[in-house]
């Protein structure tokens, strides 16, 4: 009886690179999100509401502002 294997290969060269680039990109990413928030977490609540932006509201845009959802 013969039996028939199809296994697909796939060069090991190839998807690091592009792992580790995703990597890059997320970790970008998040550091743009904790920067933003730092920066706006040192903001008093008066200057906060000079700039529109409520207290509550800072965590939703610095995810905004790294993420863009």
């Amino acid at each position: 009886m013969a039996y028939a294997s199809n296994i697909r290969t796939v060069e090991t060269g190839l998807r690091l690179p592009a792992l580790f680039k995703g990597l890059g990109e997320r970790f970008a990413r998040y550091q743009v999100y904790r920067s933003t928030l730092n920066e706006l977490n040192t903001l008093s609540t008066r200057e906060l509401a000079d700039l529109g932006i409520s207290a509550a509201n800072v965590r939703a845009i610095a995810y905004q502002a790294a993420y863009g959802e």
